[in-house]
């Protein structure tokens, strides 16, 4: 997600949870290509992590992927989803599902250049390339390249008429579709994403689908992510209660301080960290209000006790 699956929200988010694999933002290979290799800087602790690529360019996309699996990414994911106006004018992201043999010869690029798995992230349809056939013979150019992992935004999306936002939530779901994939494609990977909001959804698509993959739910209730690796990894960790992920993130936001690096990056990732919770429209005002000062540390605590005097914490 642009602007918000950051290096700061991604340290944020191993304090929920160790086990669940993070993205980075979609990062345009001709960037990385022309030395920006800042871009695909990354703290240890965000492991492990996929570096998301945007491009339609195998031979930069190539490049891209080398120096993301120097830069020791886990694996490299190219969009061929999203249906920004920038990313159309750039001929990437969910343009490319309009042209599934240059989609594959990307792939296969990216494939033939590193050692770490290469996975594409995309939608079940675009435009009027809206069948089940049409998401079939997509799935197939990128099976036939030897990708064994696919994220699948279960709706389509329109180039033209609908912003990048109306795309997230206008054209319907079409969950069953990508469970129709799996029973074709059985040793492929497949990934659910696109209106997930709780836990109990992410069981049920577990029945039919190998992954769920979780995005703007994490804005409006991050600490969702706290069950991941106890209900989803059943790794015997207990779940972390909200105080004791504030306390976690003032020891992190103490980091930030010392790093040099501002703690509004950081504190944007928490506010709603107390969402549906007695007194968290304090918590949240405060935090907002104080996302500018410089000790990180105190405006969480500080937040807090707003909270607690304002209403009556679980």
């Amino acid at each position: 997600m642009v602007d918000v699956t950051t290096s700061a929200f991604r340290r944020a988010a191993r304090i929920f949870t160790k086990r669940a694999t993070l993205y980075t933002e979609m990062i345009a290979s001709e960037a990385i290509t022309h030395g920006k290799l800042r871009l695909l800087e990354h703290d240890p602790s965000e492991l492990p992590l996929v570096l998301q690529l945007g491009g339609s360019d195998p031979v930069s996309l190539a490049k891209a992927s080398i120096e993301g699996e120097k830069a020791g990414f886990t694996a490299i994911n190219l969009n061929a989803g999203c249906p920004s106006d920038k990313v159309q004018s750039g001929d990437f992201g969910a343009v490319m599902m309009k042209d599934p043999a240059h989609l594959a010869d990307c792939v296969k690029a990216m494939q033939d250049a590193v050692s770490i798995p290469v996975t594409v992230k995309t939608r079940i349809g675009v435009d009027e390339l809206d069948s089940p056939e049409f998401t079939r013979k997509l799935i197939g150019a990128i099976y036939d390249t030897g990708c064994r992992h696919v994220i699948i935004h279960a709706r389509k999306c329109w180039l033209n008429g609908l912003s990048p936002k109306e795309n997230r939530t206008v054209p319907p779901l079409d969950y069953q579709r990508v469970y129709d994939l799996k029973k074709i494609f059985t040793d492929l990977t497949i990934t659910i994403n696109g209106g997930i909001t709780t836990m109990e959804q992410c069981h049920e698509h577990l029945k039919h689908v190998d992954g769920v993959m979780l995005g703007r739910a994490l804005i409006d209730n991050p600490w969702i992510m706290a069950h991941v690796d106890s209900e989803i990894y059943k790794d015997g960790s207990p779940v972390k209660d909200r105080d004791e992920i504030l306390d976690e993130a003032m020891d992190l936001a103490r980091t930030f301080k010392s790093e040099g690096k501002s703690f509004r990056h950081l504190g944007q990732h928490f506010l709603n960290l107390y969402a549906s919770c007695p007194g968290s429209r304090y918590f949240r005002r405060y935090l907002s209000e104080h996302l500018g000062d410089a000790d990180g540390a105190k405006v969480l605590f500080d937040a807090r006790t707003q909270m607690r005097e304002g209403g009556h914490n679980r």
